[in-house]
């Protein structure tokens, strides 16, 4: 039997991304065109086509504004899980703001969708070496697992000297995204910008070497703004900005219809807790 992967989508809107920040304040927030009901809705559709279930990190922020895309991922048996309530790095909050960030995101999601809230995940990776504490916050809250810490060098977030896998920190379970451990290095397995950057072939082995050599499942993820070539284009970014955002968005689409065939997916919570 193939390995089961671990399939990932973090729900938030293309004017939420961290890059943007200094771009879009977040009062323009409920200002901006709201793309995030369509995306996810192509989503759901493309992983009913492939009979696969996800885990959908979701923004309490998208949540109480569009409650409807909770209940749509709920009914087509995915698993909520929270992003926080504002997508507001953990690295930039101090303890009090980020639990009371996790706890929030973590009673809208369980209201609008009717089940316990096991995971949580940090936006941009943003729980690090100098910010532990957040894992004895997100135990407290009542979380049960974090995929918050992605093990490579980068230059906003990484903690490449992380455990690459699944391990206890305290009464929590944190499941970091997927690397590849190669020429004494850990190299970007997952990531919906690694997989639009780098020719499909090479993130397809990446991931089936992690399954063959390690053993073990593999965690992707990729964002509901990332299959969407007509969203509005931020003015004033970066060039640098502007390439990791809109490369091959146009072929990202296509590209996670074949990594869906290509391997076997499923629930964060099942393949790491034992739910079914």
């Amino acid at each position: 039997m193939p390995i089961r992967n671990a399939l990932t989508i973090d729900v938030e809107d293309y004017f939420q991304v961290s890059a943007f920040a200094p771009h879009i304040p977040r009062s323009e927030w409920a200002l901006r065109e709201c793309r995030i009901e369509r995306n996810v809705d192509r989503i759901l559709a493309m992983l009913d086509e492939h009979g696969t279930h996800a885990t959908f990190f979701t923004l309490g922020w998208v949540a109480e504004r569009y409650p409807q895309v909770v209940k749509r991922i709920v009914a087509g048996g995915h698993e909520i899980a929270s992003h926080g309530y504002g997508h507001e790095r953990a690295s930039e909050q101090t303890p009090e703001a980020f639990f009371s960030d996790v706890r929030i995101a973590k009673l809208i999601l369980e209201d609008l969708a009717a089940c316990a809230v096991s995971g949580y995940r940090a936006p941009s990776f943003s729980i690090g070496e100098k910010n532990l504490w957040a894992f004895e916050c997100l135990e407290r809250a009542g979380y049960r697992y974090s995929s918050s810490i992605y093990p490579i060098r980068h230059d906003h977030y990484g903690m490449p000297d992380a455990p690459r896998h699944a391990h206890r920190i305290g009464g929590l379970l944190e499941i970091p995204a997927t690397t590849l451990r190669f020429f004494n290095r850990n190299w970007p397995a997952s990531g919906g910008g690694y997989f639009r950057l780098m020719p499909y072939g090479l993130s397809r082995w990446l991931i089936g070497r992690v399954n063959a050599v390690d053993g073990l499942p593999a965690v992707f993820y990729f964002h509901p703004w990332e299959i969407d070539p007509a969203q509005p284009r931020v003015a004033g970014i970066s060039a640098k900005t502007r390439f990791r955002h809109y490369v091959n968005i146009d072929r990202m689409e296509q590209r996670l219809h074949r990594l869906i065939a290509d391997f076997s997916w499923g629930r964060m919570d099942e393949l790491f807790l034992g739910r079914n």
